[in-house]
């Protein structure tokens, strides 16, 4: 089995605390999801995200063909990360770990860590070569300029040291 590895690394102008409200709300995942990928949640439980929640979605990655997808959070540690790995669905192994950490200047650093591998051994890798890996970076691309535009197309305030105490403008 052949297994890839996507790594993104993206600053926030928000507070972890807001990165992780957004992040942890599966709704949300509509919302960062290329348009004419066709994604529906069918099922969740209506609750930020938690260790053991199921959610399952149907999407049409590729030449509209409808494919459902199980995916199973199997570590959630709040405004921290959780990882999510694929129960059911196109990939032989998906394993998505999201990271969200504090920077000094009181933004956000979120990092995304995928690991991934394909069905039908040399076929699969044919396929990732052609297609696959080419459609994951469009999505992830998407991804990272609609945060860009939901949080970082807002000035952040100015935030300066005046007698030792640090105050925004």
């Amino acid at each position: 089995m052949k297994l890839y590895k996507i790594a993104t690394v993206q600053y926030v102008n928000a507070s972890v605390e807001d990165c992780w409200d957004f992040f942890s709300s599966p709704k949300n995942l509509q919302t960062i999801t290329l348009d004419n990928m066709n994604f529906t949640i069918k099922d969740f439980d209506d609750k930020r995200m938690y260790h053991g929640q199921i959610i399952t979605y149907t999407l049409r990655p590729l030449l509209g063909i409808k494919i459902s997808w199980v995916t199973e959070i199997t570590a959630c540690k709040e405004n921290e990360y959780f990882i999510d790995i694929q129960r059911f669905g196109p990939y032989k192994l998906w394993h998505h770990k999201h990271f969200f950490e504090r920077t000094k200047d009181g933004r956000t650093k979120m990092t995304d860590i995928v690991h991934y591998a394909l069905p039908l051994g040399i076929l699969g890798r044919f396929m990732n070569t052609i297609i696959v890996k080419n459609k994951l970076k469009t999505i992830f691309d998407f991804r990272h300029n609609k945060i860009e535009e939901l949080f970082n197309s807002k000035p952040q305030p100015q935030i300066v040291q005046l007698n030792g105490k640090q105050k925004s403008f």
